[in-house]
């Protein structure tokens, strides 16, 4: 066996999802002895977790490939890997067009990285493709989140079958993770310092209905919300129609759990939620979402929409925007609608130009950005539970993170002042003002 590399680099793209896979295969590779680091120039090896969730993804991964086969043909790099969705989608396709492109690893073969890396070191390269029936977790993780927020995954694949969507081609059926071991890696997770556990899957609110046979999502937060150096938990990616009483009283009464919900609702208009394989209605989604205003005054709701579906009229477009203006997201994203081959809606008539859907998506944003630029300037006067993400040393400035931000994708809460604290540390902030999608505010107290 030749010796192990001194040194890999693994390029984490696309979801949070994703990037938990590249976490645990950082760990597989820390654990077999290799050496990881964060330039590609000094690495031997560099591994691309890739995306194809879009086009866009697609593209990424692409140019991320062919980046580091430059760099390989440059002498600079030993081995070059793709794993992760774009491989499992497009295995035969990369071996013909980026023949630089020495493995490839599954979604469901990660764990198998660091004896892929160690063949291929010796000469002997063998990809790795796993049935996507194969449930993995349980595996020692490397966070790349800063150690005091990270990403639970609790399942894998999906069962819903939108018309737009791949994912089911290249992640399988879903499957939970077994409650025991996401409890597990959870304690195991606060132990090392994490004060913030984000659940995340295709879909979070049908967890446990494979394994027993019932929605399991509230006894899994119950059991979350004992374990006691945690602080927070955020729920991400939850289906409209699966909302049920019993998760909104769960949300409204686990003091843990942070009054904040990802639910992507992709449209509003029934004709389009129906073309796209949805199982809500607009006048379900008013009331699911009245119901948890209702219950939950402060809460803080994320929405992602679909622009250009194949067929959107103007009429339909323009209710969408009335939907979004009535209903008053406290964030929402937007993505213009990308024909995905092999899905449903890539067949079907009244395909839009792209100039279409990337206008309607931009208009859709600019009056997201009123509302949301509104909304900020009401917070004025409020105090927020905040976490501290680090400092603005240059400008003696405090960053945190309220309740109502998710890592990544929602705003900050900016502090002027010269206090030391620790990221994941809480702090009660009085909100002052705004700055765009950001807050400006005062330490008022320790949380």
């Amino acid at each position: 066996m030749g010796a192990v590399p001194e040194k890999v680099m693994l390029v984490s793209l696309g979801c949070d999802k994703n990037l938990v896979d590249s976490e645990m295969m950082l760990g597989c590779l820390a654990e077999a002895g290799f050496t990881l680091c964060d330039a590609p120039e000094e690495a031997d090896a560099v591994i691309v977790n890739t995306c194809c969730f879009i086009q866009d993804a697609k593209e990424e991964s692409i140019d991320t490939l062919i980046e580091m086969g430059r760099l390989k043909a440059e002498g600079k790099l030993k081995l070059l890997i793709a794993a992760g969705c774009l491989a499992q989608r497009y295995a035969e396709e990369i071996k013909k067009e980026l023949p630089e492109v020495d493995v490839i690893v599954g979604t469901s073969a990660f764990d198998h990285i660091a004896e892929v890396l160690r063949s291929a070191f010796d000469g002997k390269p063998e990809d790795a493709m796993e049935t996507l029936s194969r449930p993995l977790y349980g595996l020692k993780r490397v966070l790349s989140t800063g150690g005091h927020y990270a990403y639970l995954k609790i399942a894998e694949g999906c069962d819903k079958r939108c018309s737009y969507c791949a994912i089911p081609q290249f992640r399988g059926h879903y499957r939970s993770v077994p409650m025991e071991k996401l409890l597990a890696e959870a304690e195991e997770l606060v132990r090392g310092g994490v004060r913030e556990l984000i659940l995340v899957a295709q879909e979070t609110t049908r967890y446990g209905i494979d394994l027993y046979g019932k929605k399991s999502l509230c006894e899994l937060l119950h059991g979350l919300c004992a374990i006691e150096e945690l602080a927070w938990i955020r729920l991400l990616y939850c289906y409209p129609e699966e909302l049920d009483d019993e998760l909104i009283e769960t949300i409204a009464t686990e003091k843990k759990i942070c009054h904040y919900l990802d639910m992507p609702i992709q449209h509003s208009e029934d004709r389009i939620l129906s073309a796209m394989g949805r199982a809500s209605r607009r006048a379900e989604l008013t009331e699911t979402i009245e119901k948890l205003r209702a219950r939950i005054p402060d809460i803080c709701l994320r929405t992602t929409l679909l622009t250009g579906f194949p067929g959107e009229t103007e009429e339909e477009f323009e209710a969408l925007k009335e939907f979004v203006r009535n209903t008053r997201f406290d964030r929402l994203g937007v993505f213009a609608y990308s024909a995905e081959e092999g899905t449903v809606a890539a067949e079907m008539p009244g395909q839009l130009s792209d100039e279409v859907k990337c206008a309607r998506r931009d208009a859709l944003m600019e009056l997201q950005q009123d509302i949301v630029f509104e909304n900020g300037r009401r917070m004025a006067g409020q105090t927020l539970e905040c976490m501290v993400e680090g400092r603005l040393p240059e400008e003696g400035v405090l960053v945190l993170r309220s309740f109502r931000d998710a890592p990544e994708v929602d705003g900050y809460v900016f502090v002027k002042g010269e206090g030391e604290y620790m990221s994941g540390t809480i702090l009660r902030v009085r909100i002052s003002g705004s700055e765009e999608y950001d807050l400006i505010g005062e330490i008022d107290e320790p949380s």
